[in-house]
Order: C-alpha cells, then structure tokens, then sequence
C-alpha cells in the first residue's frame, strides 16, 4: 500500500456547493480541488488511497480565474483545477 502523506498535495480540499451535494446523493460523485498539475490517474490513486474506497471514473475541469477588486484596483483569483470523482456503488466519503 502507498504511503497516505504524499496524496495530501494532489487533493487539497472537498468542494462543498449545492451542486456537489446533489452530486453526492444522486450520482454518488464527490467533487475535490486537486493540484494544478494532477492528472486522472494521479487523482484515482491519491483518493482510493485516502479514503479507502473504490472509484470508477475522474473527470477534471481547470477552473479559470474571475476578475476581482482588491483595494479598488483590478485584479483575478488564480485558476484552479477541480476534479469529479464517481465511486462504485455502495462506497461514499464523509465529507463534513
């Protein structure tokens, strides 16, 4: 088995919308911000691997930067990448 801590840097973080949450409860899909280098197959390992579950499918969407003020001067977030993550049947995160 792969060591848990070097998974921790390809996913940062659960997204947690409405949206994601209907995700959850329909399709049985958990949404996650990865790193901005990450790919499908590195995404699959590092969530079989932290949550013990089996995934079936990855997609991912690099997410593009919004215009933003920040003391009256323009500005952009950064992009970022979000991947959705299917799960076999019968197998889920906690999340909360």
């Amino acid at each position: 088995m792969a060591n848990p801590a070097q998974y921790y840097d390809v996913v940062k973080r659960p997204v947690v919308t409405e949206k994601s949450t209907s995700m959850q409860q329909l399709r049985n899909q958990f949404t996650f911000e990865v790193a901005t280098d990450a790919n499908k197959v590195e995404v699959r390992k590092a969530v079989e691997t932290l949550f013990s579950v089996k995934v079936l499918k990855v997609n991912i969407v690099t997410m593009r930067g919004k215009a933003r003020r920040m003391f009256g001067r323009p500005g952009e977030t950064k992009p970022w990448k979000k991947a959705v993550v299917t799960l076999r049947k019968g197998d889920s995160i906690d999340i909360s």
